[in-house]
């Protein structure tokens, strides 16, 4: 497959606790699970994984921790991952993401307060819901 448009991309990150991470990306935000196992270093599986995201997207995010040696996440105020609705947050969709572990925190850059809404993760990364649309272009 060639590296363009059509290539998918896996976004990999540390996470402290996959329950907690399950629940706000598929509870809170409504991601499917695509793919999960647990660390067994019987099987030669050293990480225990959650990879979500929608189906047939081009995309999925994998949060990954290691029982034997973990790593802490170490966001930045400028690690994002942004969803571009193209129309309004959803009050429904912000009070699920606190429900299942988020907290809305206002934006390092404020160009996200002025379109859209930040949402801390229960790792410390950072989700962006955008009002904007993305053209691709």
């Amino acid at each position: 497959m060639p590296a363009n448009a059509t290539a998918h991309v896996r976004i990999a990150r540390p996470s402290r606790d996959l329950r907690a991470a399950e629940r706000f990306w598929v509870l809170g935000l409504g991601l499917d699970i695509l793919y999960q196992h647990a660390a067994d270093h019987n099987a030669g599986r050293r990480h225990s994984l959650l990879m979500v995201g929608w189906p047939g997207a081009t995309w999925h995010l994998e949060l990954a921790h290691d029982p034997a040696a973990p790593v802490e996440p170490q966001p930045t105020p400028e690690d994002l991952l942004v969803v571009y609705l193209g129309e309004p947050v959803p009050d429904v969709l912000l009070e699920r993401l606190e429900q299942h572990g988020g907290e809305r925190v206002p934006a390092h850059n404020p160009y996200w307060d002025t379109w859209g809404v930040t949402v801390r993760d229960p790792d410390g990364y950072l989700l962006v819901l955008s009002t904007r649309s993305w053209a691709g272009s």
